[in-house]
């Protein structure tokens, strides 16, 4: 069957290789000039696997009026009022609720463990290289409170298989020593030796021509889909501007962007584009080997290759980039304030990139068959949209 898959960053592209492994004939529709130009080009790098607590919950809720007040600097709620945040932000606040919190929590730890085994099994048939690496991850704690959440939380997590646990800042110190030079009175930190890092950029251009040489996948780029068309409830055409497609099936893979595309057929996915930032610098004597977020200042640390990626923030803005630039200075600050030796800040950045992170209110991805008949969706992986790429793809691809 001749599929279209609209948008190509890494859940696009990775459901391109899931749908053309069950046989079928792939084009995917990109308005970018080259492959994950959007959300997936600057990410953290963090195969997440272990840490995949949702955002919303009761630890967040104390701190919702600081947050709207500007006083947190990793955040910034400037949004345009409308009926859908209305909606969204109701959503969110009534997951905040612990027993939510937790059930969401086990769903995408669930999601994320199966992800990584598919992970292992896509780069086998593959060969790909992308600076991948099992390096591990330390959640880096700060105060009483977030220690005693986050023994909880992995004695949660152990139930399903996962291997956080709860150390000490000096055992911590043991795993990675970059953290000596960290600027921080960390009281403990979660350390999970299965996670990885790997580049997303690199990943997701590679699959790419992986699937054009081996399966003959037609990418469309600079292609920019106007409407999905429908007939008596069911999928007639997609429309772009560059011609129109009559597949068999759609599969929308569009991020923060979904629902310009599905609010016209009625279909409502409760996403709201929440903008995250990232700068790549050149390593040190002093950089990290293992992947570290500090949960106190929201950023990553990750290892590429000879680059030390650094991502972080979660602004609420709608769609706006006015202060992309003053926003990625501010990270480059907390960064150098944070872990002065962890890179080379002689360096002017080798890429600076902001990105609108797809967020639903419970951190749950929406994934398969819409009510219009041949219509697929995979979106709203959020801030894991690179560790959960392979599950995505996968379980989408296997109810076309």
């Amino acid at each position: 069957m001749h599929v279209v898959v609209l948008g190509a960053g890494v859940i696009g592209v990775t459901t391109a290789y899931y749908l053309a492994k069950r046989g079928h004939e792939v084009t995917v529709v990109e308005r970018a000039e080259k492959l994950a130009d959007g959300a997936s080009g600057g990410n953290g790098g963090q195969l997440s696997y272990s840490f995949t607590d949702a955002m919303a919950g009761p630890a967040l809720v104390p701190k919702l009026p600081g947050i709207i007040a500007g006083l947190n600097p990793a955040f910034h709620v400037r949004p345009v009022p409308s009926a859908a945040l209305i909606r969204w932000g109701l959503s969110f606040l009534s997951q905040c609720r612990k027993s939510r919190h937790q059930a969401n929590t086990v769903e995408i730890l669930k999601l994320a463990l199966r992800s990584g085994e598919l992970m292992d099994d896509l780069r086998a048939s593959t060969g790909l290289e992308f600076s991948h690496r099992r390096a591990g991850k330390l959640v880096m704690l700060s105060g009483e409170p977030g220690l005693s959440e986050a023994r909880e939380a992995c004695e949660l997590k152990r139930q399903f298989g996962c291997d956080a646990r709860v150390i000490t800042p000096e055992q911590a110190i043991e795993i990675e020593p970059a953290l000596l030079n960290m600027d921080n009175d960390y009281s403990g930190a979660v350390y999970s030796e299965s996670d990885e890092v790997g580049d997303t950029l690199a990943f997701t251009a590679g699959l790419g021509q992986w699937l054009s040489e081996n399966h003959g996948t037609e990418f469309q780029m600079k292609t920019t889909v106007e409407r999905i068309v429908t007939e008596n409830g069911q999928l007639a055409a997609v429309h772009t501007d560059r011609g129109v497609h009559t597949p068999g099936a759609v599969v929308v893979c569009l991020g923060a962007w979904t629902n310009r595309i599905l609010a016209p057929l009625g279909i409502r996915t409760n996403i709201y584009p929440m903008r995250g930032y990232s700068i790549t610098l050149p390593v040190t004597g002093g950089s990290n080997s293992v992947s570290i977020t500090d949960l106190a200042s929201k950023t990553v640390f990750s290892r590429l290759g000879d680059q030390v990626r650094i991502a972080g923030f979660a602004d609420f803005v709608d769609f706006r980039t006015a202060k992309d630039e003053s926003r990625t200075r501010d990270l480059l600050q907390t960064a150098r304030r944070t872990a002065p030796k962890i890179a080379d800040f002689s360096f002017k950045p080798a890429g600076e990139w902001g990105g609108f992170r797809p967020m639903t209110p419970d951190s749950l991805p929406v994934i398969g068959p819409s009510k219009i008949q041949g219509v697929h969706l995979n979106v709203g992986q959020g801030m894991l949209g690179w560790t959960l790429a392979c599950v995505s793809g996968h379980d989408v691809a296997a109810g076309v």
